[in-house]
């Protein structure tokens, strides 16, 4: 389970406001990426990798971080920039802007992963499956999951044809199936859908 030790290291050296930085929609052929930083002042129980829990925990503790967090923001890549400049580097985006949103600066960055984002105006340091080791890097993975997720049920609303709210954009074949009957929407990423639609 994920604890305070990697930020309790970083503390050591001076660092003062250490956040812990994640993603959540890299893989979906639909929809933007979502990325969150989180300064935890507080341990708060039961985090884990926002994938091994369940919607309902999720949920939970996603109110209970936004309440305990020392400070915390959310923000998205559109799948224009992900079109525009790939989606490692959306990804690099969306997880900046979320850094910069913060309302109290962090001083660190904890990254969930081996690569260091470009333009990253904090020192920072990579941590590999972060979101079981790294409290904060954990908070981060369900701030951003059920964030995306949300974002991905409203988009249900808009085009109930694909069934958003089931698979939220992941390339299930429910999903496949429904590009090829339906065509593309205006939130699916064409740069994903080329072997798909046998494009080259």
């Amino acid at each position: 389970m994920p604890d305070f030790s990697i930020e309790n290291e970083i503390k050591q050296q001076g660092f003062k406001a250490v956040c812990g930085v994640d993603e959540a929609g890299r893989g979906p052929l639909a929809g933007p990426v979502c990325a969150a930083a989180v300064i935890l002042a507080e341990e708060i129980e039961g985090l884990n990798d926002s994938k091994k829990l369940s919607e309902r925990k999720r949920e939970a503790l996603f109110d209970e971080i936004k309440e305990k967090a020392l400070s915390y923001s959310i923000a998205f890549a559109s799948v224009e920039e992900i079109e525009e400049h790939n989606i490692l580097n959306a990804t690099y985006i969306a997880m900046n802007r979320a850094i910069e949103g913060l309302s109290t600066s962090a001083d660190f960055a904890l990254i969930d992963g081996n690569r260091v984002p470009t333009d990253i105006k904090v020192p920072c340091k990579t941590v590999v499956k972060g979101d079981a080791l790294s409290s904060s890097i954990a908070a981060a993975s369900i701030l951003a999951k059920v964030t995306r997720d949300r974002l991905m049920l409203e988009e249900d609303k808009k085009y109930p044809e694909y069934n958003f709210k089931k698979h939220k954009g992941y390339g299930t074949k429910e999903h496949t199936d429904a590009i090829l009957k339906y065509g593309v929407s205006p939130i699916h990423r064409p740069s994903f859908l080329k072997k798909l639609l046998g494009e080259k």
